[in-house]
């Protein structure tokens, strides 16, 4: 499944704050079912590339899809072989990135660090977290849209 168009809700988790780019029907999203194993990176980024392009969100692409990469390969490495889900949804405020797996074990508690995968999501996000998913988890971040920055 790969739907790059205005959607109402396509990412689970935490609400977005602000207003959407697409108007009434929803926020600009889209989801994607990654091939499972290592092309799920090289996947991911082209889709985050493409949504950046195409919905001519002013962000860090470079950053985006950086990011992007690190948490499929986070997801990849505890959920070998299972199904991992790409999210991608923009507002005017921000970009925010989701990445599912079908890992059931649970996750950490909120006080403990970032393992060395998620360094580089912690430290150059405006937000990321994580939560639980009926098959499994989500691990997201965001980027804050720059008026002063040339769309991609």
């Amino acid at each position: 499944m790969n739907t790059m168009a205005a959607a109402g809700s396509a990412v689970a988790g935490p609400d977005l704050a602000g207003p959407d780019l697409a108007g009434p029907a929803g926020p600009l999203a889209c989801r994607t079912r990654l091939t499972p194993g290592p092309v799920a990176a090289a996947q991911a980024r082209r889709q985050v590339q493409a949504a950046i392009a195409a919905w001519g969100v002013n962000v860090d692409a470079d950053v985006a899809v950086l990011l992007t990469s690190d948490l499929v390969t986070h997801a990849i490495r505890h959920a070998p072989g299972g199904a991992v889900i790409l999210g991608i949804r923009c507002t005017s405020r921000q970009l925010r990135v989701d990445v599912h797996d079908c890992a059931r074990t649970p996750l950490m508690p909120v006080g403990v660090k970032a393992g060395p995968s998620l360094v580089l999501v912690a430290s150059l996000s405006a937000e990321w977290g994580r939560y639980q998913t009926p098959a499994g988890k989500a691990v997201y971040f965001t980027l804050a849209v720059q008026p002063d920055l040339a769309a991609v």
